[in-house]
């Protein structure tokens, strides 16, 4: 079966205007608004980007769809959950303070913001899926309680994942804080102390206290170890790596039961756009501005995230006319597609279409 996917090509050069009207029409192509009530509660699914990072959505690009949906509820909110890592969106105040920087605030998209795990992570409500690996998945309180859900996802890299898009931004940005790490708590990161410099990056950055130095170089302890993948990107010379198959693929089967759950959960009335826009190497879970690893490619929407991810590879790699991906960390990204695939949450073949005028 070959699901349907919306594609409009698009670059940042044309300017937060066109790329709010592209995403609008987008959306409408999709005819998600037709399944929408007046008294529902919509949910913004999106990353709002950490401190100092630039690559994240722009609010601006989505007052085409906001416009839309307030004409239809009045009841919109954009959300996301709290991490794992230390950073500024690991409890609910930093996060709003840090949604409002980029832009996330009321008086600019006159929606307000709701972190759904609430004050500390800790909001959650189990949706079972009876998984290989998962049996029911720790979602943010507020997303389960929204009647319909629109997922804003933008296409990167990532270190443990491979890339990170639609299926990331369902499974892992869903899950409160408890429901990630019980998709990391098998990762196990290891010191190479023949490259290890005892910078202590990883010792500040690791929110375990898990890392510790011995004998002039970083050890990390594996009872304390939550799996978050925060000392991977933070090393700069490359001494920390995870077994990239074994645990690779155990996040990615994980990440995949969770979004399932979510995607059952709202049935016909969960949508996904994604955005292939300032594409990089890792994911706007990073502190700062990234070089892109490719060209701007375009907007994506879909009912089917599997499909929706797929043909957002194949347009990557396309137009990079080599594996990016692999370059940037060498694992099989592809374990979510076909996992995905296997245990329902869409299909890997699809049909790319122009929406009409």
């Amino acid at each position: 079966m070959k699901s349907l996917v919306y594609f409009l090509p698009a670059t940042r050069e044309e300017g937060a205007e066109i790329l709010a009207t592209k995403a609008e029409r987008l959306y409408l192509a999709t005819g998600f608004q037709e399944r929408l009530s007046h008294h529902d509660f919509v949910g913004l699914k999106i990353h709002f980007g950490e401190k100092g990072n630039t690559g994240h959505i722009k609010p601006d690009w989505l007052k085409g769809i906001i416009k839309q949906l307030k004409e239809k509820t009045g009841r919109v909110f954009f959300t996301d959950t709290n991490t794992l890592y230390v950073g500024e969106r690991s409890n609910a105040v930093n996060h709003l303070r840090q949604a409002a920087e980029h832009g996330f605030s009321y008086d600019r998209t006159g929606l307000p913001v709701i972190i759904a795990d609430g004050l500390l992570g800790a909001d959650d409500v189990e949706l079972k899926v009876g998984g290989r690996r998962i049996k029911s998945a720790k979602i943010g309180a507020a997303i389960v309680q929204a009647d319909a859900l629109i997922v804003l996802s933008h296409f990167t890299g990532h270190v443990q994942t491979g890339f990170g898009c639609a299926i990331k931004n369902l499974g892992m940005g869903c899950a409160s804080r408890a429901g990630k790490l019980e998709q990391h708590s098998e990762v196990q990161p290891r010191v190479n102390p023949k490259y290890c410099t005892m910078c202590g990056l990883c010792l500040t950055s690791c929110p375990a206290q898990a890392i510790i130095q011995q004998e002039k170089v970083a050890k990390i302890i594996e009872e304390r170890c939550i799996g978050c993948g925060e000392c991977l990107v933070i090393c700069k010379v490359g001494a920390i790596k995870m077994r990239w198959d074994e645990d690779s693929r155990r996040i990615q089967e994980k990440m995949s039961e969770y979004a399932l759950a979510v995607r059952n959960y709202f049935g016909p009335k969960i949508v996904f756009l994604n955005f292939l826009l300032q594409i990089t190497r890792d994911c706007d879970c990073l502190a700062r501005n990234q070089r892109p690893i490719v060209e701007d490619i375009g907007l994506l929407a879909s009912y089917d995230p599997v499909a929706l991810d797929k043909a957002s590879v194949d347009l990557v790699l396309k137009r990079a006319q080599r594996d990016v991906l692999r370059e940037g960390y060498d694992l099989d990204w592809s374990v979510q597609l076909k996992y995905g695939e296997e245990i329902g949450l869409g299909f890997m073949s699809y049909e790319l279409k122009e929406p009409g005028i």
